[in-house]
């Protein structure tokens, strides 16, 4: 590492202070499965993971149906990595998009007694999570199913791709509605001449999850779930009214057709996690792991005896001693369905040694200093090598390394004396911060603006905006609640005098994207009595077009030209600084700076900074049109009106232009 390239040391030693990547890092959770996850390690417990992608392919590509159902059982204590290796399995396959993922996590199984029941709910909410594309998995196995169908009225057709599918797929089902013809009826007829053994209703409600409007209640219904009537008749599904009994008796078939039909892609892998729950029994006096190893059993037996294309990989995730006390005790067979492609002998998961301690902990510093962009003086920093192996020798789990990293992870106070200095390098150390995304967090923006002006109260404010309009000795007196109890916390109020005037401004933070939400935000704002206010100003970026049909225009329109409020355009640059004073003031006390020293120090921004200007100075009274989204030249582009007659055939060519 060339030593010009290394950052500031002080700029580093703020960056530990101010946040430690380590706290919590040893617990992983369900939506760390799902999510972006964390730091992965590949060489820990690879022979763990390489196993499962191991028989993955083997089930894709065998041709003995006994050996398109296998499983895996996986045992480690508390801490090792349990969910840690199944967050790495799902990561792998979203990237090369061989299988489709289920993650069932037990301890969200409150009713043993309808254990299968549950499962297909996990099933069918697995399957709504995002798989390899940008679509949902079901929509995934849906754009399948209906390429099978186009090809099958013309082997040429082309093959679309779930994302044109699902952009497609409501405007030429409402098309086809149009002419009194009847889309997904078409496209079933041609999807069960490749699939003829098919529940047709289950592959009615597939299909539907095409379709951005009815995904939700195709989801509900194959999760076994009652519809309203009203949503069934657009589905088109039956809808019978069912006790939880009743749901539980059906549960193993639907789980069995649905999975039929899913594998017939790609293959499947289910993961039973957090099997190790204590004190829950069905009635039948069994405890969580025996009712899950019996699940798991006659998942196998079941699925073993029908039509799994791809096939389908079942792994149980449990303590040691639970595997030995109670999965291997059972009879019938169930310990080898448990763990059928080990032949019954579980793999154990590995603790840390030396060397994984050392990278484990270079993983997760290379994270934090990338997300900082800073360079260390050497990788491992601010540990030493010797020390991490020295303490990696006590065979460690993750979560326990990582618990110790927490604690240890700090820096002898290399701080300047200089409270300035100091306030210097918090700025440089915040603004290195990545903040993705920042103009959708209204909450955010909102604290920002309030620590903004908290720092200018009793100043005395001149100058101009970018836009032109003057202040005269404008001076806060106060920045407070329009009303302490109010769910919406992205509105406040600004009280204070021009030339000895008094204004009280409502200040409204509005980036929803939502029509309805907006609307409601401003007809709050325009509310003066009610608000005690004198003039309202909505803070939100131009970008986000408020549409003329929505309720929310005719307020603006209001706001601005009646009751001479204004429309303050929010600018990432303009307020980043300002979220960056903000976190500097929260985080003060590891800068070693006191609160009268943030707002201070921060006076030099915030008197110069151009929103905070813009939202104090009186507004223009005009309306920026160009912040307005144009309908009729948005409809002019994408929704021309046809002037071609349509001829009256069944054909699907329409989703392929």
């Amino acid at each position: 590492m060339n030593n010009s390239d290394v950052s500031a040391k002080e700029t580093i030693d703020a960056a530990i202070q101010s946040y430690n990547p380590f706290i919590n890092a040893g617990i992983v959770k369900e939506q760390d499965v799902w999510g972006e996850g964390f730091p992965d390690m590949p060489t820990l417990n690879a022979h763990a993971s390489d196993a499962v992608f191991q028989a993955i392919e083997m089930v894709r590509t065998s041709q003995s149906a006994q050996e398109k159902v296998t499983s895996i059982s996986i045992t480690a204590q508390q801490g090792v990595g349990k969910t840690h290796l199944l967050s790495r399995i799902r990561h792998r396959l979203k990237t090369d998009g061989t299988a489709f993922f289920v993650y069932a996590g037990v301890n969200n199984y409150t009713d043993l007694n309808l254990v299968k029941y549950q499962f297909q709910q996990t099933l069918v909410n697995s399957l709504s999570n995002t798989g390899s594309t940008d679509v949902m998995q079901w929509q995934e196995v849906a754009t399948a199913m209906a390429n099978e169908g186009f090809k099958a009225i013309n082997a040429n057709a082309p093959s679309l791709s779930p994302e044109d599918l699902v952009e497609k797929f409501d405007k030429v089902c409402a098309s086809w509605s149009a002419k009194n013809k009847n889309l997904m009826d078409r496209l079933i007829k041609e999807v069960l001449k490749t699939k003829p053994s098919a529940d047709p209703y289950i592959v009615r409600a597939i299909l539907w999850t095409l379709s951005e409007t009815q995904a939700a209640f195709a989801t509900k219904w194959l999760s076994g779930n009652e519809l309203a009537n009203s949503n069934a008749d657009v589905l088109g599904l039956p809808n019978p009214s069912k006790n939880s009994q009743e749901r539980e008796a059906l549960a193993l078939k639907s789980i069995q057709q649905i999975l039929n039909l899913v594998s017939s892609y790609k293959p499947v892998v289910i993961c039973f996690d957090e099997i190790d729950v204590e004190n829950n029994c069905s009635d039948d006096g069994l405890p969580t792991p025996s009712v899950i190893a019996d699940l798991v059993k006659r998942l196998h037996d079941t699925l073993e005896q029908s039509e799994i294309g791809r096939g389908v990989v079942i792994l149980t995730v449990m303590l040691p001693d639970t595997w030995t006390n109670k999965v291997d005790m059972m009879p019938g067979g169930t310990p080898d369905r448990i763990s059928k492609y080990t032949q019954r002998k579980p793999i154990d998961l590995k603790n840390l040694n030396s060397d994984s301690m050392v990278e484990l902990v270079s993983l997760w510093l290379k994270d934090f200093y990338n997300s900082k962009n800073l360079t260390p003086p050497y990788t491992l920093y601010p540990f030493e090598e010797n020390e991490l192996r020295k303490y990696g020798k006590n065979g460690l789990t993750v979560r326990e390394a990582l618990r110790w990293c927490a604690e240890n992870f700090k820096v002898e106070n290399s701080l300047s004396k200089d409270p300035y200095e100091r306030f210097k390098i918090a700025l440089k150390t915040e603004a290195e911060i990545e903040r993705n995304n920042l103009l959708e967090d209204n909450s955010l923006i909102t604290y920002a603006l309030r620590f903004a002006f908290d720092t200018l109260k009793g100043e005395s404010l001149d100058g101009e905006t970018a836009t032109g309009e003057r202040l005269e000795q404008v001076i806060i007196d106060e920045v407070t609640d329009i009303d302490a109890k109010a769910k919406n916390q992205s509105l406040f109020k600004l009280i204070g005098k021009e030339k000895n005037k008094t204004f009280k401004i409502g200040v409204s933070v509005l980036q929803s994207l939502n029509g309805k939400t907006v609307t409601a935000g401003m007809r709050r704002l325009i509310d003066y009595t009610m608000l005690d206010i004198t003039r309202g100003c909505l803070v939100r970026s131009k970008a986000e077009k408020i549409q003329k049909k929505w309720d929310a225009y005719d307020y603006l329109n209001k706001l601005v030209q009646n009751l001479g409020g204004e429309w303050v355009d929010l600018k990432n640059d303009e307020i980043r600084p300002l979220v960056d004073l903000f976190s500097i003031y929260q985080k003060r006390n590891n800068y070693k700076l006191s609160e009268q020293e943030v707002i201070e120090f921060s006076q030099k921004i915030t008197r110069e900074n151009p929103l905070l200007l813009e939202i104090l100075s009186d507004p223009s009274g005009q309306i920026d049109e160009d912040a307005v989204e144009g309908e009729e030249l948005l409809n002019d582009f994408f929704n021309p009106s046809s002037t071609q007659d349509t001829d009256d055939s069944d054909d699907l060519s329409e989703l392929f232009t």
